[in-house]
Formats: C-alpha cells, sequence, structure tokens
C-alpha cells in the first residue's frame, strides 16, 4: 500500500480542578504556584482557561508502564506543590459544587481572546478533559483512521465519566461536561472526510475569513493534531483513578492499530451514519457503563460489559502488539466495577442516607476525589 506502519507512539493530557483545601471549593492559581510548577515540570505542565485549573501532559511512550509511571508523577508533583498553598487537584471533568461564576480566566493572551469570543458560554466552561495523541504520521492514513475510529468513540467516552455534578446538582448524567462543550462552536463528531486534502479545504475556509487563526481553535471529540503528527483523542472526561487513564489510551492506541491492520488486507470497519453514532454518545454521556449501547452490527441495544469485553477480544493482537494487554483488559473492571461518575453519586447517596446534609455530602464527594486522584501515584 506504500505507507509506512505507524510507530502508535502515544502521549496523555490531562486537565485538573484546584481546590481550596478549607473550603473545598475553586481555588486560583497564583502566579508563584505556577512558576514553582513549571519550574518542576518543565514544558509539561501549563494553564488552563480559568485560574483554577491546571494541564500536564507525558512525553511521546511506547510503553504503558513507563507512561503510567510517567503520568503518577505529574499527579504527585502537582499535589505536593499545590498543597503548599493550601491547594488540592481533583481528576474530575466538573466539580460538584462550587460555583462557576466566581471564576477568573487565565490572564493569558489566548484564553483572554476565547472568553471574549466565547461570551456567556464561556464563564460555563468549568470543565476538564483527558486528550490522548497517538502518532500516525502519514496525513492521509490520519483521515482514514479518524474516519472509522469514530464508531468507537461513545466506548471510550463511557469508561472515562466523571462529571455527574453541576454546581450542587446531580444532573442525572455521567457527563455532563460533554453537555456544557456542546455550546462551543465545532465541537462534536467530527464529519467523515475523503481526503487530507477536503480536511485542509474546510479549515482554510474558517482561517482564510479570520474566523479562526488555525486547526487548533477545533475541538472535535477526534482531530488530526494542529501540532504534532498524531490523531487526537478529545471525547473523554479526566479519569479520576490513573490506572482508567492508562486503560483507556491503551484501548484508543489499540483500535488504530486494529483499523491500520484490517486496510493492510483491503478491509475497513462498516461505516454508519453520524446520526447512529452521536446516539451511542448521548447514551455514554447520559446512562453510562451499566446500561446499553447500540452494536450496529447487530441493529440492537447490548450491554455495556458485554460490548466492551467484545472490543478486548477484537484488538487482543493489537494489545500483545503493542504491550498493553493487561491495561486494555482493566477496561472490563471499570464497566463492571463502575467509572468516576458512579463512585461519586454512591458517595452523595451514602452520606445523605446516613444523615448529612447536603453541603456535607458535597464536600464529602470532594474529599473522595482529592483522595483519588493521587491513590496510586
Amino acid at each position: 500500500m506504500g505507507t509506512r506502519a505507524p510507530s502508535f507512539t502515544f502521549g496523555i493530557e490531562e486537565e485538573y480542578h484546584l481546590v481550596d483545601l478549607e473550603s473545598r471549593g475553586f481555588a486560583s492559581a497564583p502566579a508563584e504556584l505556577m512558576k514553582e510548577c513549571e519550574s518542576a515540570l518543565g514544558k509539561q505542565v501549563a494553564p488552563e482557561f480559568f485560574r483554577s485549573q491546571i494541564e500536564v501532559g507525558t512525553s511521546p511512550h511506547k510503553d504503558f508502564k513507563a507512561a503510567r509511571r510517567e503520568l503518577a508523577g505529574l499527579r504527585r508533583t502537582i499535589a505536593e506543590i499545590t498543597g503548599k498553598y493550601g491547594m488540592a487537584p481533583i481528576a474530575a471533568s466538573t466539580h460538584p459544587f462550587a460555583d462557576r461564576s466566581t471564576l477568573e480566566t487565565t490572564p493569558k493572551a489566548r484564553y483572554q481572546a476565547l472568553a471574549k469570543d466565547f461570551a456567556g458560554i464561556g464563564r460555563r466552561l468549568a470543565i476538564c478533559g483527558m486528550h490522548v495523541h497517538v502518532a500516525i504520521d502519514d496525513d492521509e492514513l490520519r483521515i482514514d483512521l479518524m474516519n472509522q475510529a469514530r464508531y468507537f468513540l461513545p466506548h471510550l467516552l463511557i469508561l472515562s465519566t466523571s462529571s455527574p455534578f453541576w454546581q450542587g446538582e446531580d444532573t442525572g448524567l455521567k457527563s455532563y461536561r460533554l453537555a456544557v462543550f456542546h455550546e462551543l462552536p465545532r465541537t462534536g463528531l467530527p464529519q467523515r472526510f475523503e481526503s487530507f486534502g477536503e480536511y485542509q479545504r474546510t479549515v482554510d475556509v474558517l482561517v482564510r475569513n479570520k474566523v479562526i487563526e488555525d486547526a487548533t481553535k477545533i475541538w472535535w471529540d477526534l482531530r488530526p493534531s494542529a501540532r504534532f503528527p498524531t490523531l487526537e483523542m478529545r471525547v473523554t472526561d479526566v479519569c479520576t483513578r490513573i490506572d482508567d487513564a492508562v486503560s483507556i489510551a491503551a484501548i484508543f492506541a489499540c483500535t488504530l492499530r486494529m483499523l491500520y491492520r484490517l486496510r493492510t488486507s483491503n478491509q475497513k470497519w462498516r461505516s454508519y451514519p453520524a446520526f447512529l453514532i452521536e446516539e451511542n454518545r448521548w447514551r455514554a454521556q447520559r446512562y453510562g457503563v451499566r446500561d446499553t449501547l447500540f452494536d450496529f452490527g447487530k441493529g440492537k441495544l447490548v450491554p455495556f460489559p458485554s460490548l466492551i469485553d467484545e472490543l478486548i477480544d477484537l484488538v487482543a493482537e493489537d494489545a500483545a502488539v503493542l504491550g498493553c494487554e493487561r491495561e486494555v483488559k482493566h477496561a472490563l473492571n471499570i464497566a463492571t466495577g463502575g467509572t468516576s461518575a458512579d463512585r461519586q453519586v454512591a458517595r452523595y447517596a451514602k452520606l445523605i442516607a446516613g444523615g448529612a446534609s447536603v453541603d456535607e455530602a458535597l464536600i464529602g464527594v470532594v474529599d473522595q476525589l482529592i483522595a483519588e486522584t493521587v491513590a496510586g501515584t
């Protein structure tokens, strides 16, 4: 076929909320805190849209165990430094109760420009996510795999959910973050593109008219990275437990390798209408791992644990080659044991049943998130 096999090296980016250890509400990072983080971690740490957020990113990796060690070190370092300032990071996509009206936009030109552009919607963006980059050097291959991998985005989302609460309310959704994020332009499921050229021409319409500076302002669930020769998965919530994050990264990388393997045999994953994939995306966002997704090949709803079991079998060959069989199989533990969203709701219900007030129960949820974020680091 003339296309060199991708390396499938990968990197993980995570965004965290910073909370005040006294009130458990949002904490605004002073400049000194960010300087200390940058001194310790260099370019692997960065401010985010609000001053109550911080982002970390691993180096490119081939080894998932090494990636876990590095991600654990990043979480641990952020926790140690923020602890000096009476703060802690929580790896959850929404804060269980904090008031977003108190947030300050980070004083950085890009974020100030975005805040002006987003207007009222921008003031709701108190959300954090996880992004996984997988190296796909060839432009045309990157677009082809993006087209096919769209099918699996709901499966990845459902494993990551960590945002059931919004400003003190149990929303009933497992990923309320996605509802907030979807208010922005240029988000959601990417369309199908026939070629990298078509993708470039589409983006250039906006760039030429100065609507956006470049493709970094396209925030699809899955996109060709504008900074690296990677396919960047962005649909997922940030995972509270580090092993869940690494498992999702492994499944994403293995899925891309499986799709590439099909391509080398002149096969492709069957194409389904975006309408149907969007329905699965909604079901993942709303109901989580303890419900069902559509198996479009069978044309019916299937319990998610059964679907993830099938996906694990589907990528078994790829997991063996990439050395992440254990990490991939961990997804079944998530599917049967629940995600951060499930644990947060259960913790809240248990505290309420035990006589706690609503405020006390929400603080209890934050305390659980603080502990889980650094567990195993």
